[in-house]
């Protein structure tokens, strides 16, 4: 059976759960980052190493002003609400992307939240916040070439955001397209695509994609 290391997520569908059960929007933001919860309790008990979840792209700053504060005010929200949970079950957190981009009090907390849970091994969870792959992979290139190192794929590996490879990947909300998510790192990924809204996402459809994944034959192209 395969071993899952990294699983990948990309939460997608909120906004159309919400609207499916004539609530605002907002709501379905809200009930999605509950899911999350869940994805992170079936990790810890697969024993899973990264979680890695798409939260904010880089094309995300273009919708309205208004959503893009709301999601930030949700995230800060999370930020405040899940530390003291992610210390005591020993989880790390790591934000990637272009974090530049991020105001100075959200910033501050994320800091603030790695290294409170720098030291745990059991689980990574890696957000993806301002993240775009073909950004990441462009800012690894240049920290390559600012460190005077041959451009390879060893050293824009170990440059990138993210190191580790992906082993499942995993897309809910119907759509069928990967949307500048760890491409680099997904280069041989299992990909499963699911019909269900994020916040409708449940902890025993989870463990049957990952049941399924463990059965799936692996080649890498040998």
């Amino acid at each position: 059976m395969n071993e899952l290391k990294h699983l990948a997520v990309v939460m997608d569908g909120n906004r159309r759960w919400a609207r499916k059960n004539g609530l605002l929007e907002k709501i379905g933001y809200s009930q999605g980052a509950k899911v999350v919860e869940k994805i992170i309790e079936v990790c810890m008990d697969e024993k899973i190493q990264n979680l890695t979840l798409y939260a904010f792209s880089t094309e995300n700053w273009q919708r309205s002003k208004e959503e893009v504060e709301f999601l930030f005010k949700l995230l800060n929200k999370y930020l405040d609400e899940s530390l003291n949970k992610f210390i005591s079950n020993k989880v790390r957190f790591k934000a990637i992307g272009n974090l530049s981009l991020l105001d100075e009090l959200t910033l501050k907390k994320i800091q603030n939240f790695q290294e409170q849970t720098k030291k745990y091994t059991k689980l990574c969870v890696n957000l993806a916040i301002s993240y775009g792959s073909k950004d990441e992979i462009v800012r690894a290139v240049k920290k390559v070439i600012e460190k005077n190192l041959e451009i390879n794929e060893v050293n824009i590996q170990a440059n990138l955001d993210l190191s580790e490879d992906v082993d499942l990947f995993l897309r809910v909300g119907s759509a069928k397209r990967i949307s500048n998510f760890l491409l680099w790192q997904s280069s041989y990924a299992e990909i499963y695509f699911s019909q269900t809204l994020f916040p409708a996402l449940t902890k025993k459809e989870i463990a049957n994609i990952i049941a399924e994944f463990k059965k799936r034959k692996r080649t890498f192209g040998k």
